[in-house]
């Protein structure tokens, strides 16, 4: 399999799950602003909207989309337990997750911050959204290890991936404790730090 990856994007999030379930994994990397990998490919051609993650299988099939392409993974590898089995209620626990941090937390709070042609106003509203949507989060971390309880699941390395992007745009993650604490916890994890030191992070 071929992950197409920029070092530090939201395709960290299927790396850490890559790395995480053992699975054997090609990484390319991907220029975002000039829209070419490593190996001189059009990333165009791969993936018409220009951005990361994408997925292509051995076979050729090619899955696009952060949140499809961890559940994919995740599923290659059943006895690490990184998603809990199709059609138990935990896994629209899961996807519900998924979708929140998509949503709620990458487009609608961190992606404005990112792009410089936001106004300062939109921005203002982007951090009052993301501070919002994070004490949820907080909140509902409080009394649980993990999103979905006890279990490191894939939607634990997505929203860490989302709580690292918090330095980049002076969104403070330390005024919340327990979400600063879940993210060292997380980044403690040894497939973590594999991921990381494969991206050049660390």
């Amino acid at each position: 399999m071929k992950l197409y990856y920029s070092k530090g994007a939201c395709s960290l999030s299927p790396h850490i799950v890559a790395c995480e379930a053992e699975l054997p994994i090609e990484l390319i990397e991907v220029d975002l602003q000039i829209k070419r990998t490593e190996i001189g490919e059009d990333f165009r051609l791969i993936n018409p909207n220009g951005y990361v993650p994408v997925l292509i299988l051995d076979d050729g099939n090619k899955l696009m989309e952060g949140p499809a392409i961890v559940q994919y993974l995740a599923d290659q590898a059943p006895d690490k337990e990184l998603v809990p089995p199709a059609g138990t209620f935990e896994r629209y626990q899961l996807q519900q997750w998924l979708n929140f941090i998509s949503t709620e937390i990458h487009k609608g709070g961190f992606a404005p911050l990112f792009n410089s042609a936001t106004p300062e106003a939109a921005k203002k509203m982007a951090i009052a959204t993301l501070t919002s949507r994070l004490e949820t989060v907080a909140e509902h971390l409080s009394n649980r290890a993990f999103l979905l309880g006890e279990q490191f699941t894939v939607a634990d390395a997505y929203l860490f991936v989302m709580l690292g992007w918090g330095a980049y745009v002076d969104v403070d993650i330390s005024r919340w404790p327990v979400l600063a604490d879940y993210a060292a916890k997380i980044s403690a994890r040894p497939a973590v730090q594999k991921a990381l030191k494969e991206e050049g992070l660390v």
